[in-house]
């Protein structure tokens, strides 16, 4: 804006209004295209969270009951909660009985039974007083917004609402802003330096242009010299030359079409990635997701299929992995579906009883029980008596080091019942222990004769039925998925809230641990007895986080960062939020919470670990390109630029025009940026380690390419202006005729060098066929300026060649691809 302002300020008049029309092109263009790709990033959030507000709620306002959505929820409110709807707000309950699941917000898988305060009606007027009381999940009579219902039916108080909620709480929690991502770091380093040099190439130019007109045009005479000066009816004209010159090369010597680039670079490949399961909110997050050190995932649903089943049912004599292989012992079959039909939880259930339900499918027994008591988690399990024709007897599942102590007898498989002897009860435990160690869950079944006290947790006299071992099986890509991470250099850390061992084996399996057995396992509890500097040393070498909290993510998150790695985490709960917005980059689970998706850079749709690879590869081809672009640009500025500067000093006042100089800052910039924004994600580049944080944009190897090939076609380009060999064949007498011949020399190099700057290799067309773009703009690219050169006429300062001198023309600026793959060639043998 500033160049488009001092090139009307500077014109007096005579303004060039096709170069400002350019510039000011170019500015919306850049705009344009980032505001449409956050737009459309934006639209397709709300689509994927706009469910949640526009929910609707039964709620008693002044007597009657009407619909009332959540956005539109006040305080004083009365709604009526059922099985499967989501909290809206926080609130006691007021009437009824409920069973809500707080996992989204606590990280705690029980559900917690909620019922109204008997001390209600005092306490009524101190409900919605922000001070009257904590609002904690572990309140048996308030329910917090976004938890689940799983069971029961209710009335609840609306009691806050927005900012004051629990959810609320977390929100507030993510206004703190995110620390630059590597990608904006790298850029204004670079954009420092670039229009630093960018400045002084344009005093430079200036200058040369002045001391051309008044110093070497006095013929060197000190007399003549000082009469220009002194002389403003002349000076000022020449000086006004001079700032339109230095503006026009500034023009093209600031890279303005870079942000441009990285914005239509992002924005391509955040379409692709959306086929790939991958939903990007923030742009920036592609790339900071290619340069990914260490990666905390969870484990439930994104290495793991996230649901429960029966692998097998282990009784003291004999293994089942079927129903139907289970049918075998009838006796010992309806006995485990009554236990379950009892031992159950009322309504829908939590994840156990769904898969315990998915096994046994139509073979559940219908008996009701007399009395039954819930699963806690302090108690570890659940029970219930029936009555048989008038026998009691009661039925227990749960932990197996709970129930194995009070066992005396077994079901054999004949159907009879047989005295537990020490060395059967030590197959049974060997068995759970195996069982444990390879990422299973394991319930013990039980029955016992009459009514016994289970409430107190005192069990005597039990007949064990068998072991239930329950499994989330690991998903079927996870392993290649994990292994894919891992030979990108990416540290891969399951956190869970599994036990060791199950954590182990899952991590094992995974590859996460690997076969060598490299890698730590920390509870939650081990961590939190660490000190910060105590957890970082040892961070290299974790590998699994078992038991672990919430609030452990946020902290491994911070230690990551203080060790200067680029850090991502998944989550999906409530809870998770704070970690998602700490990290570099944050992934949502898709099927997660909305105040996790909202936490986060990208959401993964489909909750798998090997979408996140495909997010990581996408961010490294989107560094890539940016770095291809860059060699092609300031490859280009450093030719421009210097024949800008030298042309004076030998005899040629302005080798390019300002309209031209126009032309090569639209191929450099615009074209060039669409030309390398849709190059191919390759799966080599996932076998590169993850670049630094504080590795530079500009490294040392591109600054070398960009000299040579920059210097090489300056060279090249002040060679043919001063080659008399080369006036000799294309000027025909006409100095126009032979700078259109310069003009076309210089566009074809740009051509050419566009194809050096987007191969790493020797082979100039490999995978030149997955970038249709690329293709298409350099045709363009070369049908203009065919145009230019046949029908530019006057205004761009060219005269129509013959077909032997274009192609002359073209096989000269040829040659900046044999001289660049030599450069490269010797690169590699000095390495």
């Amino acid at each position: 804006l500033g160049a488009l302002v001092l090139n009307i300020a500077v014109s007096c008049g005579d303004v060039n209004w096709l170069e400002c029309g350019g510039i000011a092109a170019a500015i919306l263009i850049a705009t344009l295209v980032s505001t449409i790709s956050e737009y459309s990033s934006a639209a397709a959030f709300e689509t994927l969270c706009g469910q949640a507000e526009d929910s609707a709620f039964p709620a008693r306002r002044d007597g009657k009951t009407v619909p009332v959505r959540v956005s539109e929820m006040v305080v004083g409110d009365v709604i009526q909660l059922s099985p499967g709807c989501t909290v809206p707000a926080d609130g006691y309950l007021v009437r009824g009985e409920v069973r809500a699941d707080q996992s989204p917000l606590t990280g705690e898988s029980e559900e917690k039974k909620k019922s109204p305060d008997p001390r209600f009606a005092v306490r009524v007027r101190d409900l919605c007083d922000p001070a009257a009381t904590a609002w904690t999940g572990d309140d048996p009579h308030l329910l917090l917004r976004g938890s689940r219902i799983c069971g029961g039916e209710g009335e609840m108080l609306v009691a806050r609402v927005g900012e004051r909620t629990f959810y609320g709480g977390v929100a507030a929690d993510l206004q703190e802003s995110a620390r630059p991502s590597p990608l904006k770091e790298r850029l204004t380093v670079l954009a420092k330096s670039v229009s630093f040099l960018g400045y002084l190439a344009a005093a430079g130019i200036a200058f040369a242009y002045l001391f051309n007109v008044l110093v070497i045009d006095s013929g060197m005479n000190g007399a003549v010299i000082r009469g220009k000066l002194t002389d403003w009816r002349f000076l000022l004209p020449q000086l006004i030359r001079a700032l339109s010159a230095a503006i026009s090369v500034l023009v093209v010597a600031v890279p303005e079409g870079l942000p441009m680039m990285i914005t239509v670079v992002l924005s391509s490949n955040m379409k692709k990635m959306l086929s790939d399961n991958v939903l990007v909110r923030r742009l920036v997050g592609i790339e900071t997701a290619g340069s990914l050190n260490i990666l905390f995932t969870d484990k439930t649903g994104t290495l793991t299929c996230g649901k429960l089943k029966v692998a097998a049912v282990l009784s003291a004599e004999q293994t089942y992995d079927s129903l139907t292989a289970l049918r075998k012992c009838p006796t010992l079959c309806l006995a485990l579906a009554e236990n379950h039909a009892v031992c159950a939880s009322l309504g829908k259930g939590n994840v156990t009883d769904q898969a315990m339900r998915d096994f046994f499918g139509r073979h559940i027994s219908n008996v009701q029980p007399v009395s039954r008591v819930s699963f806690d988690s302090a108690r570890r399990y659940s029970s219930g008596c029936v009555s048989d024709n008038g026998c009691l007897r009661t039925q227990i599942r749960g932990a197996p080091e709970v129930i194995l102590p009070a066992v005396t007898r077994y079901l054999g498989e004949d159907g009879r019942l047989h005295p537990m002897t020490p060395a059967m009860m030590g197959r049974i435990r060997q068995k759970w222990q195996a069982l444990a160690s390879t990422a299973h869950r394991v319930i013990a079944a039980a029955e016992a004769p009459g009514q016994s006290d289970s409430e107190n947790g005192t069990f005597a006299d039990l007949t064990f039925l068998a072991l239930i071992a329950i499994r989330d099986r690991i998903r079927p890509d996870a392993p290649d998925a994990v292994a894919v991470a891992r030979e990108a250099g990416i540290q891969t850390v399951m956190i869970t809230g599994d036990n060791p061992l199950t954590a182990g084996a899952i991590a094992r399996d995974c590859g996460i641990i690997t076969e060598s057995g490299r890698g730590r396992i920390l509870t939650g509890e081990e961590l939190s007895s660490l000190t910060d500097e105590e957890a970082e040393a040892i961070l290299p070498e974790l590998a699994v986080v078992a038991r672990a909290l919430p609030s452990d993510k946020s902290r491994l998150v911070r230690l990551a960062q203080k060790r200067g790695l680029v850090a991502g985490m998944t989550g999906d709960g409530i809870n998770d939020a704070p970690a998602l917005r700490a990290a570099d980059v944050g992934f949502a689970m898709g099927s997660g919470t909305d105040a996790a998706r909202e936490a986060s850079s990208i959401v993964i749709t489909d909750d798998r670990f090997s979408s996140i690879m495909k997010a990581v590869l996408y961010g490294r081809t989107v560094l890539r390109s940016i770095r291809k672009f860059i060699v092609f640009q300031l490859t280009m500025n450093l030719c421009a630029v210097g024949v800008s500067l030298i042309g004076p000093f030998i005899g040629v006042e302005t080798p390019v025009t300002v309209i031209q100089m126009l032309w090569v800052n639209i191929i450099m910039d615009t074209l060039g940026a669409l030309a390398f924004a849709g190059e191919p994600s390759l799966a080599s580049y996932m076998r590169c380690p993850p670049i630094s944080r504080e590795e530079k944009l500009l490294t040392g190897e591109m600054i070398r390419r960009i000299l040579w090939s920059g210097g090489y076609t300056l060279a090249l380009c002040l060679w043919f202006l001063l080659s008399p060999a080369m006036h000799e064949l294309f000027s025909r007498g006409d100095e126009v005729y032979y700078l259109t011949v310069f003009f076309a020399l210089f566009i074809f190099c740009g051509i050419f060098q566009c194809f050096l700057a987007r191969a790493d290799g020797l082979n100039l067309l490999r995978h030149l066929g997955k970038n249709r773009f690329f293709l298409g703009i350099i045709t363009l690219v070369a049908a203009v300026q065919l145009m230019i050169i046949y029908f530019g006429g006057s205004v761009f300062r060219c005269e129509p060649l013959t077909a032997r001198e274009l192609t002359l023309t073209a096989l000269l600026a040829c040659t900046v691809i044999p001289a660049g793959i030599f450069a490269r060639c010797v690169g590699r043998k000095s390495r």
